[in-house]
């Protein structure tokens, strides 16, 4: 597994870009601390994988589970109009899927979402009361 890895190495430059919420059957769900769409959240596979179709069958099934059961507790948490998934991966090698809440008249609506627009950003307090209200649909 490559040094420079988010997901496996990287601890300080991940936890400048985002907050573990929870463990998940075969992920890890975070919350991405840039907040232009309230409740944005990040899955990544649990194990080193550059692409998607590399994970393991019976994984993968689990993985895909895992981001439906993210999206629907930002669906109920939040009741945005539409969520964007993307899973991109061209510099960041670990097979992960972003989760997009957006808002109908929001930035981006209608639209593809910035990577990181790096616009709007929360106290603790503020991310803290986004991972209690996706945690309490997970």
């Amino acid at each position: 597994m490559p040094q420079n890895c988010l997901y496996c190495q990287n601890k300080e430059a991940l936890d400048a870009l985002m907050i573990k919420i929870a463990d998940l059957s075969v992920s890890t769900l975070y919350l991405f601390k840039e907040q232009t769409h309230p409740g944005r959240c990040v899955v990544a596979y649990k194990d080193h994988v550059g692409q998607q179709f590399e994970i393991p069958e019976a994984d993968y099934v689990q993985f895909m589970l895992d981001v439906r059961r993210v999206a629907i507790a930002i669906n109920k948490a939040f009741q945005p109009a539409k969520i964007n998934f993307g899973a991109y991966s061209d510099t960041l090698k670990h097979a992960h899927w972003h989760i997009v809440p957006k808002y109908e008249g929001g930035p981006e609506w209608g639209g593809t979402f910035a990577m990181n627009p790096k616009q709007t950003y929360l106290s603790d307090a503020e991310y803290a009361a986004i991972i209690d209200k996706i945690r309490q649909y997970l």
